[in-house]
């Protein structure tokens, strides 16, 4: 299979290709080299490098695979998991800072309603067709959140599981065994078995290297933006002090 994120930061690497290099003043006020194409899927690598390296730290006894091809219109499956637990597909999602609620029908980021758990149910049902062969019980959905400030769960979904990426390893590992062992056996081939899935992506050590340029960019534009908005927060305080303390805070001693 594909390694973690393969499609996306192909994607995000395609659109990036046509966005002309930052002048100067751009690199010094730290506007970001991102484009309005390429930031979605940027923030969609994120979420699924993430959720890929916290998968990597499960035992011996679970198989991952990512990016996974399914159908003939470029769709994937982020993350594809089978242990002892059963199997498990996993949309991972790029929130950061985000407040993230959670109904039993709808998912919520900043107050607006997503597609999240009516697409990860639509995955796991075409995974499930996949592996039908193979007398595996039901894939079961996972929405993995990354970087969210909060996820607040006010009704769970009855067939969808919402987490957040820290917990994801450690819920899965607590989960009750229900394969035998010639299921997990049967589960691990089929997962890896290209004869079942689309075609993959192929990325190069080049655009691995490239999709990493362009996070340290960001990365430094979002730097530089911090130290301007720290300078510009020093000068509104130095600029308050100099005309004098108000009364409240002269009467604290200040």
């Amino acid at each position: 299979m594909s390694a973690p994120a393969a499609s996306v930061i192909a994607e995000c690497l395609r659109a990036q290709a046509s966005v002309a290099k930052r002048e100067r003043l751009a690199r010094v006020i730290g506007r970001s080299p991102l484009s309005a194409d390429s930031r979605p899927w940027y923030l969609g690598a994120l979420g699924e490098l993430d959720v890929a390296r916290r998968l990597a730290a499960l035992g011996p006894d679970w198989a991952v695979a990512h990016s996974i091809p399914i159908g003939t219109r470029g769709s994937d499956i982020d993350h594809l998991v089978v242990g002892p637990a059963g199997v498990f597909t996993i949309n991972s999602k790029f929130h950061e800072g985000a407040r993230v609620w959670v109904g039993s029908r709808r998912l919520l980021v900043n107050g607006q309603k997503t597609d999240h758990i009516r697409n990860a149910r639509f995955e796991a049902s075409r995974v499930k067709k996949v592996l039908s062969d193979i007398g595996a019980p039901p894939v079961v959905p996972i929405v993995a959140v990354v970087g969210a400030r909060e996820v607040v769960v006010k009704a769970a979904p009855i067939d969808v599981f919402v987490l957040r990426a820290e917990k994801l390893t450690r819920w899965l590992a607590k989960r009750p065994v229900v394969l035998s062992s010639d299921q997990l056996s049967a589960a691990r081939q089929a997962i890896v078995d290209p004869r079942r899935w689309g075609v993959q992506v192929g990325l190069t050590a080049g655009d691995y290297e490239r999709f990493a340029a362009l996070q340290r960019e960001v990365k430094g534009a979002k730097r530089t933006r911090l130290a301007w908005a720290l300078g510009a927060l020093t000068g509104v305080v130095t600029a308050a002090f100099s005309v004098g303390l108000p009364p409240a805070l002269k009467l604290l001693g200040y």
